[in-house]
């Protein structure tokens, strides 16, 4: 579990994070949305340790960020698995290779056993044929998937995702969530994930953080979205027409019961 609390972060004397706390669970899909410029991304480069909050508390599992020092730091490191936007495979690699480049930094297994653990990575995500490949030789959905393989090479306690769909088409994309999602209940992982994809929100959206900005605006699950009352949220979830009228359904059909 990954809790921060009370989270405030300026930059040139303007708030860009104004208190936020929140809980993000193990097992689960923890979503953080919002506008551009809302404060999300900077959000997590706070979770993370990219950036120093002003004030407010950043714990995993009770242990306090802001309190560790560089050893305890480096072990939270190697138990963080990091999914980029744009993949972010090394081009001189295999795809094997890029997997095994977290091993070969971080394990003290065998040469042997890391293949191994490559390998069982590439076949978890459906690429097990795709290893003596490179980057440029494969799709942009094989190479996410193979961006995911890399990020839990390590086993990881946490796994962060930033903007997944970014570039997929909407089958792909949906592909790529539905991964995301069992990966994180295989191994009980805390998943957070950085979207502005709306077709995530109600896919995997087991626990949704709402920043507007920078202040936390609203929190719940994806069955929560379709009957909040919340204006901004409903502002933002809604702004196409295929969710208002999802919506709208969800209505109709909750006075039916009545």
């Amino acid at each position: 579990m990954v809790e921060v609390k009370n989270i405030i972060k300026s930059f040139d004397g303007r708030v860009v994070l104004n208190d936020i706390s929140a809980v993000f669970e193990d097992g689960k899909t923890n979503l953080i949305i919002g506008r551009s410029g809302s404060g999300k991304t900077v959000l997590v480069k706070n979770i993370i340790g990219l950036i120093k909050p002003d004030s407010g508390e950043i714990l995993y599992d009770g242990r306090d960020l802001m309190k560790m020092n560089k050893h305890e730091l480096n072990v939270l490191r190697r138990e963080m698995g990091m999914l980029f936007q744009g993949s972010a495979l090394f081009d001189s690699m295999t795809v094997l290779e890029n997997v095994m480049f977290p091993l070969d930094m971080f394990s003290k297994d065998s040469v042997r056993d890391r293949k191994k653990r490559a390998e069982f990575c590439l076949e978890r995500v459906n690429l097990s044929e795709a290893g003596h490949l490179y980057p440029s030789e494969i799709s942009g959905g094989m190479m996410k998937r193979a961006a995911i393989a890399r990020a839990i090479s390590l086993n990881p306690k946490y796994l962060f995702c930033d903007e997944p769909n970014s570039g997929l088409d909407p089958k792909t994309s949906l592909i790529i969530d539905d991964l995301i999602h069992s990966i994180t209940k295989d191994f009980n992982m805390t998943t957070i994930i950085n979207t502005h994809d709306m077709n995530s929100v109600m896919n995997i959206g087991e626990n949704i953080i709402f920043i507007k900005e920078g202040v936390k605006e609203w929190q719940g699950t994806k069955e929560e979205v379709i009957t909040s009352d919340n204006k901004a949220l409903n502002d933002f979830i809604f702004a196409s027409d295929l969710f208002r009228k999802v919506k709208e359904v969800e209505q109709e059909e909750a006075l039916e019961k009545k």
